[in-house]
């Protein structure tokens, strides 16, 4: 019952929680100072950690045992300021207030002395301090400590972190933390002793003392079985924060309800940090036991009266049987869907492959059934990152980066291959990046959905892996020039045979439908050098075409001259030959006329000749034969003079007379 000094007639010294409420305030505010304390220094410690090994182990337990403890020194401060109310109202000193020593008082300076300024800082210190004084300021120090210990679980809250060998510090820790849980538990047994008219608040702050104890003893299995090959103590560690984290939104939520609560000064305070989850860390536990007493004390049911809940009691355990019993006989029904099969297991041992539809075995886990696909295509690129797909782009917007087929341009779905290369008469390699998908699935027989099933963990692992291996294989007898000018088509079916080969030597179940060469180029950073190489090669190709062009044009035009100076020799030749005979014959011709004819042919052959020579000459013939009174003379006097010139012009004959 609440005590007010206005209207109470009773004696306060009578009653035992106000005889003992100066020294429960010492005790109080010593808990509440010592847990801050020590959980500033764990935290302090964490934080060191921290910077030098931000993924250890140590980080979450240190983070949420200082949690905890600040929750505890909410709770201590909470109930001090009860109790300190209590020592006050009969006139004890509390000893230490919890904002410091007893301030002293100032003397209220008349306005007139202060100035404008200072007026103004003095009216927004009283609004402050009257904001304070009707939200109460048990309820901001409440909150605070609350919305610390949240914080504080927030930094050592992390699920990814990897197991790790503590080694001797393990049993150290293990050790502080199990020495440090027997003085609480000693504190709470000293709590729950005391009555609630000797003082109230020890029930309420017990549960928050098992609260650390409770975070302290889960805190063991972590740090005693942490090892670098399991993960579950750490995931212990960090997964403890959420009790705390728990209690601590209990307590802000009460917080902040309290600060609408009316604060009188001349009543007793309630205990505002009340933990109904914390309350329930007792043993046996019993989570409805707090609804049962509040409709008990508030409305006056007592359920435990009521025949229907004692029934429902009394046969609780053969119903849950009976449930479980047709439970775990219904485990035996299995249904296999329309778009897969199932492989039933009888005691281990495949026996059949279902086919859609209910099936009726062995209840688990004597008969279980295994899920195959059936007829499910699948879609998978040798390279490991191809996992992850590129989200669809809009309609209207830019291609999403998957579509970008540039060789300066890396994706993820490519992978790097060595392939075959000859330099300077030297072999080498070259790398090139290619981007191979397989398109799958499982076979449609029963020998297939066995195999893909217990022959291979992992059906994608294992195409990417054999894949792998055939394109080291394959490309190593190739060159760079071969792969990129060559027939796509035909490398991936030659790709395609040669998986599918693998695949059904290792009994794996899996059928090729399709292999697709999606690019094969150079590296990105070598895609620019790479055409450069390209266009010399082409430069010096048809630079050499050229040449060749050059050299067979005059090869042809050497030939050509060639041809004619052979064929002007034989017409030269033919010619000669023709004039020898024609000359021959003539000769012959003209023998036979001087047998013939005598002088006579001489003379005309004589003539004939002089005709010839003189044809085209200005001369003028005599002839001895002829008589000087009987026949013209030829004046022979211009062609007789001395000496001779070729180039004069012959004289104009003339007539003798």
């Amino acid at each position: 019952m609440r005590v007010d000094l206005d209207t109470a007639g009773e004696d306060l010294q009578a009653l035992p929680r106000f005889q003992q409420a100066a020294v429960h305030a010492r005790r109080l505010f010593a808990l509440a100072l010592g847990s801050a304390v020590l959980a500033g220094l764990l935290f302090l410690l964490a934080i060191l950690i921290g910077l030098f090994a931000a993924r250890s182990p140590w980080l979450p337990l240190l983070c949420n045992n200082a949690a905890a403890l600040l929750l505890l020194a909410a709770a201590a401060q909470s109930a001090w300021r009860v109790d300190a109310w209590r020592a006050r109202a009969l006139g004890q000193e509390p000893g230490l207030r919890w904002f410091g020593g007893r301030e002293a008082a100032q003397e209220a300076l008349p306005p007139e002395a202060l100035s404008a300024y200072d007026r103004f800082l003095d009216s927004i210190g009283r609004g402050i301090r009257g904001l304070l004084l009707r939200v109460g300021p048990g309820a901001l120090w409440l909150a605070g400590l609350a919305v610390a210990a949240l914080l504080v679980v927030r930094a050592g809250w992390n699920l990814a972190l990897p197991g790790a060998d503590l080694g001797q510090a393990a049993y150290v820790g293990a050790g502080l933390l199990l020495l440090g849980a027997f003085g609480l538990l000693v504190l709470e047994r000293h709590l729950a002793a005391s009555t609630a008219a000797q003082w109230p608040e020890a029930a309420a702050l017990a549960p928050l003392l098992r609260l650390v104890i409770a975070v302290q003893l889960l805190s063991l299995p972590g740090l005693l079985f942490a090892s670098a090959d399991n993960l579950w103590p750490v995931r212990l560690l960090v997964l403890l924060g959420l009790l705390p984290a728990a209690v601590a939104v209990e307590l802000l939520a009460r917080a902040v309800f309290s600060a609408f609560l009316p604060q009188r000064g001349r009543e007793e305070p309630r205990l505002v940090a009340r933990s109904l989850v914390a309350g329930q860390l007792h043993w046996p536990p019993r989570p409805l036991q707090f609804l049962q007493d509040e409709l008990q004390q508030r409305f006056g049911i007592d359920l435990r009266q009521v025949w229907a809940f004692a029934f429902m009691r009394r046969a609780f355990l053969p119903v849950a049987a009976l449930v479980a019993l047709v439970g775990w006989l219904l485990s035996g029904i299995h249904e296999v869907p329309l778009d897969g099969r199932g492989v039933y297991e009888r005691f281990g041992k495949p026996e059949a492959v279902l086919q859609p539809g209910l099936h009726a075995g062995l209840p688990w886990p004597f008969g279980r059934v295994i899920a195959v696909e059936n007829g499910v295509i699948h879609e998978l690129a040798t390279s490991g990152d191809s996992a992850t797909a590129d989200p669809p782009g809009p309609a209207e917007g830019p291609a999403p980066d998957s579509a970008n087929r540039l060789w300066d341009a890396s994706h993820r779905s490519e992978k790097s291959q060595v392939i075959a290369s000859a330099a300077d008469g030297k072999q080498s390699f070259q790398v090139v990046n290619m981007d191979v998908r397989f398109v799958y699935r499982i076979g449609l027989s029963d020998a297939a959905a066995l195999a893909a099933t217990y022959n291979s963990a992992d059906v994608p692992a294992l195409i990417r892996s054999t894949a792998s291996r055939v394109l080291v294989h394959d490309f190593a007898s190739r060159t760079l020039d071969s792969v990129l000018g060559g027939q796509r088509e035909a490398l991936a079916q030659d790709i395609g045979k040669a998986v599918q080969a693998d695949l059904d030597d290792l009994h794996s179940g899996v059928e090729i439908l399709a292999t697709v060469v999606e690019a094969i180029h150079p590296p990105a950073g070598a895609a620019n050098a790479y055409h450069g190489v390209q266009a010399a090669q082409i430069t010096a190709q048809a630079l050499i075409s050229r040449e060749r062009g050059k050299a067979a044009e005059q090869g042809n035009e050497a030939r050509l001259a060639a041809s004619q100076a052979v064929d002007k020799a034989n017409a030269d030749a033919r010619e000669t030959l023709a004039a020898a005979r024609a000359a021959d014959l003539r000769f012959g011709a003209e023998r036979k006329a001087w047998q013939d004819a005598g002088q006579s042919f001489l003379l005309e052959r004589y003539f004939a000749r002089l005709g010839q020579g003189l044809g085209s000459a200005s001369a003028l013939v005599i002839d001895h034969r002829l008589g000087a009174g009987d026949a013209p003379t030829l004046d022979l006097r211009g062609f007789l003079a001395a000496p001779f010139d070729p180039a004069r012009k012959p004289a104009k004959q003339e007539l003798a007379p």
